[in-house]
């Protein structure tokens, strides 16, 4: 096989629908557009589940539950991931949890709860924290601060800004 010989397979290839271009293409009079009404006419809008005005089906049906636009989706974090990923007097914030994998991004505020057993001395700097997660962090001496979501941010960047001059610097 050449590439001379190569050809387009039957079928694959359709040429446009000319519409309005007379009675012998089969699209001509109307242009597919049917007879009369609102749909026949030029410019023709129908708002999205209109039904000619009857009472459309999305007012037809009962309102149903709430949802709160104000709701904060924080991402829980257990004590059990901290002991298992930090080792003893390490300082954890979002960052941390970032390059540890714990979090995937600072889209969402971070919890710390408290499920499991901590072992070791942890600065942990989050922006929520459950009453048994702060009581096992201070019994092994070590703080829980609550920080805002901008600061753990701006740490970030801080953070990915030191080491692109790091790289520069070498």
């Amino acid at each position: 096989m050449e590439l001379h010989n190569l050809k387009i397979a039957k079928g694959s290839r359709h040429l446009p629908k000319r519409v309005g271009l007379g009675i012998g293409s089969g699209m001509g009079k109307t242009s597919t557009r049917g007879q009369k009404g609102q749909g026949a006419r030029q410019g023709q809008k129908v708002p999205l589940g209109f039904e000619g005005g009857q009472l459309p089906l999305y007012r037809r049906l009962p309102k149903h539950g709430f949802k709160n636009v104000n709701r904060v989706e924080y991402v829980p974090v257990n004590v059990l991931e901290l002991e298992k990923h930090f080792s003893d007097g390490d300082v954890v914030d979002n960052t941390a949890l970032l390059e540890h994998n714990i979090i995937k991004n600072l889209n969402s505020p971070v919890k710390i709860l408290g499920k499991g057993q901590l072992s070791k001395k942890l600065d942990v700097k989050a922006q929520a924290f459950s009453k048994s997660a702060i009581k096992a962090i201070e019994d092994k001496k070590g703080t829980a601060t609550v920080v805002s979501l901008k600061d753990a941010r701006v740490a970030l960047k801080e953070l990915f800004v030191a080491s692109l001059q790091q790289e520069g610097d070498k």
